[in-house]
């Protein structure tokens, strides 16, 4: 099998050209290591990190911008955005605190990327 697609791990962009067969993968185009194990992973199993907001009660603003404490597999995406749809905190909420753990059953928690305080 083989695959072409643009590196996102820093701002060169790679175009990378990855062939596999059974176990060996192949990369070529990366400008660095960082490319070629992002390619390598690509392949086996994508990975993202997901970054959203959910509804915050009681706060300044009524979204809450939050992000998975890491990379989740990009399979898991619509499965943790239809459950972070049901999600509601009540301010005051700090940054990197655990809103959810293993949201979606993905290994990873959700945690708010701000805080905010309590409206009086």
């Amino acid at each position: 099998m083989k695959k072409t697609f643009d590196c996102i791990v820093c701002p060169m962009s790679c175009h990378l050209e990855v062939t596999k067969q059974k176990d060996d993968i192949q990369v070529r185009g990366n400008s660095c290591l960082k490319g070629a194990a992002f390619a390598r992973q690509e392949m086996i199993e994508p990975m993202r990190m997901l970054t959203t907001t959910i509804r915050i009660e009681h706060a300044i603003y009524p979204l809450l911008p939050v992000i998975t404490s890491r990379n989740v597999p990009k399979a898991k995406l619509f499965a943790i955005m239809e459950a972070c749809k049901h999600v509601c905190v009540s301010a005051p909420v700090h940054v990197n605190d655990v809103i959810v753990k293993n949201i979606a059953d993905s290994g990873a928690d959700l945690l708010a990327s701000r805080s905010m305080e309590r409206r009086i």
